[in-house]
């Protein structure tokens, strides 16, 4: 299956491609592995990234695509990939239309995730992070400390990353609305979206996402 996976942040993107990938025996292609495999690989494409992102700019649509097509081309994508981050936006679906045609393949789902916005909110801004490793992750509602402020693993002082404060949690949703819902709208138009809701325990989600994909194939 050649799958696109889009929801909002705090909609557990990363978690359930894994999950769905690994099911589904595709690789899981995030735009943030791209962009790290390419600037460590020292590629044309990973340096004109680097560039951009050094000099504090987004990194232009064109690099982003041009990544996500050698990523494609890859054997391990041949028989299906599912695609996590890309295409962010309308432009990129239109690229990711043609780079697709030109092989003579098609995407088979979009699966959109579905989550309420203050549930969104309330998952990020309740993140804590410990300062000694950045692994160990609780949650004020989901997954308290014993003690609060203090990590269970190694005793690290907790604190709130500066992106997921409430404000900045709402800011990264409205570019979330601006610039990458419509292309659930573009996709409905070509009869490939499938929506789910994404609340509940990870592996519900996963079996709920499953289910609808086979119902759609």
């Amino acid at each position: 299956m050649r799958i696109v996976l889009v929801g909002p942040p705090g909609a557990g993107k990363g978690t359930q491609a894994a999950f769905l990938a690994k099911n589904l025996s595709i690789p899981h292609i995030s735009t943030g592995d791209l962009f790290r495999a390419n600037i460590s690989q020292g590629t044309d494409l990973g340096k004109q990234a680097k560039a951009y992102m050094d000099a504090g700019n987004l990194v232009p649509d064109e690099v982003t695509i041009g990544m996500a097509k050698d990523r494609m081309a890859q054997p391990d994508a041949e028989n299906g990939f599912l695609l996590d981050g890309f295409p962010r936006n309308v432009s990129q679906a239109e690229a990711l239309d043609v780079a697709l045609k030109a092989d003579d393949v098609k995407l088979d789902a979009v699966l959109d995730l579905e989550v309420p916005e203050d549930e969104v909110v309330k998952r990020i801004a309740g993140r804590r992070i410990c300062r000694k490793d950045s692994s160990h992750v609780f949650h004020v509602t989901y997954s308290k400390p014993k003690q609060e402020g203090v990590c269970d693993v190694c005793g690290g002082e907790l604190y709130q990353r500066e992106d997921d404060s409430e404000d900045t949690v709402r800011k990264r949703l409205e570019v979330y609305h601006t610039q990458t819902e419509p292309i659930i709208d573009y996709y409905r138009t070509q009869g490939l979206v499938v929506t789910i809701s994404a609340l509940g325990k990870v592996d519900e989600v996963t079996t709920r996402a499953m289910d609808a994909l086979k119902g759609d194939k």
